[in-house]
């Protein structure tokens, strides 16, 4: 049997010390969890694209990646599935109050990572502070890594 990992982006945007956040419910558990904007890469679609597109679905902000904060592996002990996640870093520009979120997002909601890590409890999975960890300690690496061939 093959594996294959379970490809996932992330947006990582700041904004005067605090960081954009989902509460969801939690598809497997049904627990109310805190995630980065972050889903599934759909067929034909580039890592930034899907980034862009997840954060809008989630938070109704535009988000506008600036760099690669890192890919992270981790496997869930809840239902043993690997995720590859590529997060993202950048600006959050414009944002439509209208908009209707993705089934399963309550809201969009801005923390600090003091907050979060109070919180730690609720966190989807370890990646959503680790991320926020290698942002505030600078790790960046220019977008230009990501390349699409299609």
């Amino acid at each position: 049997m093959q594996w294959k990992p379970n490809v996932t982006v992330a947006a990582v945007i700041e904004r005067e010390g605090r960081f954009l956040l989902v509460e969801e419910r939690d598809g497997d558990s049904g627990r109310i969890v805190i995630n980065q904007p972050a889903g599934h890469l759909d067929e034909g679609e580039g890592l930034i694209e899907a980034a862009v597109r997840e954060t809008r679905e989630e938070t109704a902000w535009t988000f506008r990646p600036e760099a690669l904060v890192g890919i992270y592996r981790w496997r869930s002990p809840n239902n043993g599935i690997t995720y590859l996640r590529f997060a993202f870093c950048g600006s959050a520009l414009g944002h439509d109050p209208e908009q209707t979120l993705d089934d399963g997002i309550l809201h969009a909601v801005w923390r600090t990572p003091e907050e979060l890590r109070a919180d730690a409890d609720r966190l989807r999975s370890p990646m959503v502070l680790r991320c926020i960890d290698d942002y505030l300690a600078g790790r960046r690496f220019p977008l230009d890594q990501i390349i699409n061939i299609y």
